[in-house]
């Protein structure tokens, strides 16, 4: 078996992920993979983290830890989710993002030491995210949130490497949330191993979000007349529609930080495509592109 981890970050998914595949639970497990619900699992590897402290459970813990987890008796892929795996929001930014996350998941991987493990995680350009992240921090002040981290230094690359640093055997899927409604159902099938002609239940409701019903409604009738042969062409159909009939509301981004000025959001989204561009690139990391 192997377990495959999607990390968040915060700000990224809210859920989205987790809630598709489980909606498929009954077809993904035809197929071997199990998707429990988020509640048979996240306050329980949380506290049994912290009761192992780093150490790798014994036989008897990680058979008691899965049978809680799990309902199939079997399965080839067991799928867990939590935007709270690197560390709860208070403690994302510290110097750098998430500068524990490594060690953390170590920590939890060692709940199943002997079990194949994978990491998926979205990331999110740093000029819209840390906003966000404050926004959700019920009236944090901003000076106390930042506590003397320079945007303008933070790097996802420092994230992925610590994780590559504590975590060396295990690979990693990265993606650009910006990206998501064009690979939706790609990150779909990576976290879930699942093969391109398995169609998911909910694959389009990303998009359904962000357009407005008449262009779903175009959008369905021309993807059944038009099935696309492969992931790129839908890629470039599902852009095409998401140009013309987006609600553009949903997708822009309004920046509004004490100090922060519009040169500054300029630079730390060059800074963070360049940083993506490097991301792509490190051993061990598979980089889901449009």
């Amino acid at each position: 078996m192997r377990i495959a981890y999607h990390l968040g970050v915060h700000c990224t998914d809210d859920d989205r992920l987790v809630r598709t595949l489980h909606r498929n639970k009954d077809l993904l497990a035809e197929a071997g993979i199990e998707v429990p619900a988020p509640e048979r699992y996240r306050n329980l590897i949380r506290d049994t983290a912290i009761q192992l402290k780093g150490q790798a459970a014994p036989t008897e813990t990680q058979a008691l830890v899965l049978d809680q987890i799990m309902e199939a008796e079997v399965a080839d892929r067991l799928v867990l989710s939590w935007e709270n795996f690197l560390a709860f929001p208070a403690w994302a930014v510290k110097g750098q993002l998430y500068r524990t996350g490594g060690d953390r998941m170590r920590a939890i991987r060692n709940i199943f030491p002997d079990i194949e493990a994978e990491f998926f995680i979205g990331l999110r350009n740093p000029a819209t995210y840390l906003p966000e992240l404050h926004r959700r921090q019920r009236g944090r002040p901003y000076d106390e949130f930042i506590e003397g981290t320079d945007p303008l230094n933070l790097r996802w690359s420092d994230l992925i490497l610590n994780l590559r640093e504590r975590n060396p055997e295990v690979q990693i899927t990265v993606w650009a949330d910006e990206d998501t409604p064009l690979i939706w159902p790609e990150v779909l099938q990576a976290v879930a191993d699942l093969s391109e002609d398995i169609a998911l239940d909910g694959e389009n409701d990303l998009l359904a979000s962000l357009m407005t019903g008449d262009g779903m409604i175009r959008l369905a009738s021309y993807l059944d007349a038009h099935p696309p042969q492969t992931m790129g062409q839908r890629r470039r159909i599902v852009s095409a529609f998401l140009d013309k009939f987006a609600q553009t509301e949903k997708l822009d981004m309004s920046v509004e930080l004490p100090g922060w000025t519009e040169d500054m959001v300029t630079t730390m989204t060059e800074t963070y495509e360049r940083d993506m561009a490097y991301i792509a690139t490190l051993p061990g990391v598979t980089y889901l592109a449009p």
